[in-house]
């Protein structure tokens, strides 16, 4: 048994009680993206480019609506999660859209295991790799599925965001930028619905800018770009105001909250 094992049993059985609470969002907007609205933001969008025809993999895709957003724009997509109930919903929801999109549910580190297949492009975005306690047999993961001449692109929060406590009011620095312990939350609610009554138990672990480079770069991966944003698509951080990009930001603009980067696998 690995020494994670529980600390991912836990936050398996919290991200599936978020998929309904998620599902029901304003956040989310299922009815319009049913109704044919992407759910993929502008950042991601210009980074990723055309990407018909392309194979694409999904890595921690929840219940699958970038996913299938993707797919609507011409590839063929293969999604991953470990929430079974986020699975479910994304299977269910590929096929009322009638798309040709894959979903696979498993822990992000483990998808070699069940994936034997080559992609143009690994993706995953916003709020994905604080669950991972080690990027290296990420990275490496993402160097084995991927094509030669394909790429990783990822959008994140950026390390300085998850320093801070946002439990406490007002938020509070203080956990380290580059901090391996494990860092535990409890709280009532979910990001995306302050009002409901799930109670969400977490752990995460915090990853600095230059620990996602070298996972990438050890795994054989060039990097092409690395961009840090001061604007974030999602009003999810406590004093954000809105920007005139209709993005969100700091009113001080002290540090960025986002960073994307892109590597390529020669």
């Amino acid at each position: 048994m690995s020494s994670n094992d529980e600390f991912f049993r836990t936050n398996n059985e919290t991200w599936n009680k978020k998929v309904a609470a998620h599902a029901g969002s304003d956040m989310y907007d299922l009815d319009g993206f049913k109704k044919g609205e992407t759910s993929l933001k502008p950042i991601e969008l210009q980074d990723l480019g055309d990407v018909k025809g392309k194979t694409i993999l999904h890595l921690q895709c929840h219940f699958g609506q970038d996913t299938l957003s993707l797919g609507r724009m011409g590839a063929k997509c293969t999604g991953i999660d470990f929430s079974e109930e986020g699975i479910q919903l994304a299977k269910e929801l590929n096929e009322e859209l009638g798309l040709n999109t894959e979903f696979v549910c498993c822990n992000v580190l483990d998808t070699s295991e069940y994936i034997n297949e080559y992609f143009d492009i690994v993706f995953t975005s916003y709020g994905v790799i604080g669950w991972l306690p080690d990027l290296k047999p990420w990275g490496k993961m993402i160097g084995e599925r991927l094509k030669p001449g394909g790429f990783f692109y990822m959008v994140e929060f950026h390390p300085i965001v998850w320093m801070f406590d946002y439990l406490s009011k007002p938020p509070e620095m203080k956990y380290g930028y580059h901090q391996h312990e494990p860092i535990y939350e409890e709280y009532v609610g979910t990001y995306a619905d302050t009002e409901s009554k799930m109670i969400s138990k977490e752990y995460g672990w915090n990853h600095g800018l230059g620990e996602v480079i070298n996972a990438l770069t050890k795994a054989g991966l060039h990097i092409d770009f690395l961009n840090e944003h001061d604007e974030s698509p999602y009003d999810v951080l406590p004093g954000l105001e809105a920007a005139e990009t209709g993005l969100f930001k700091r009113p001080d603009g002290l540090y960025p909250l986002l960073f994307s980067i892109k590597a390529s696998k020669p």
